[in-house]
């Protein structure tokens, strides 16, 4: 019995594009968005600003407390997005391996579809590339994976409790600057 049997290991693609037929999706599993301590923390000073100003409005009004706030711990550790490895079949018959992050409508893709994707390099040069975007061919869809980001992380709430926080700074700083 031949015990060294080779197998056909995945390689990674070069090419921006590849054109292929879809082999196979693999089980995903989560990843987990990298939140930077500067951005986190000029935002969160910045919402404060507002968030200190709410709170002696409400103390004045006595109407209760806000909502739940999270806390720093928590905002630090970023969000988690599915990835997905994907294993397609390139024109020259070799078996190439790329990432999906994000999520797709179930029918969206099925083993032997004939798709073309747009691939971009990831960071960590050992991970293969990511999906950009997926042409099935098969069915004429154009599909863009969506991961979630810092902004959606930290929400519309927070970003713009941040955002009046800065104005209010610089409208106090501008006018003690004339006076």
């Amino acid at each position: 019995m031949n015990t060294e049997l080779h197998i056909r290991r995945a390689g990674h693609p070069t090419e921006r594009i590849l054109t292929g037929r879809l082999v196979r999706l693999l089980e995903g599993y989560a990843r987990e968005v990298r939140v930077g301590q500067p951005v986190l923390v000029g935002v969160l000073t910045a919402a404060g600003v507002v968030g200190l100003l709410l709170r002696v409005v409400r103390a004045l009004l006595s109407s209760g407390g806000g909502g739940a706030r999270r806390s720093f711990k928590e905002l630090k550790k970023g969000p988690e997005y599915l990835v997905t490895p994907v294993r397609v079949r390139d024109a020259a018959d070799r078996l190439v391996e790329v990432e999906l992050h994000g999520h797709l409508p179930q029918s969206a893709l099925h083993p032997g579809d004939h798709v073309q994707l747009t691939l971009r390099p990831q960071r960590d040069p050992d991970l293969p590339p990511r999906i950009e975007r997926i042409v099935n061919l098969t069915t004429g869809q154009l599909l863009t994976p969506r991961t979630a980001t810092l902004w959606s992380h930290l929400g519309p709430a927070l970003l713009l409790q941040a955002a009046l926080g800065v104005l209010l700074v610089a409208a106090v700083a501008a006018c003690s600057a004339l006076g």
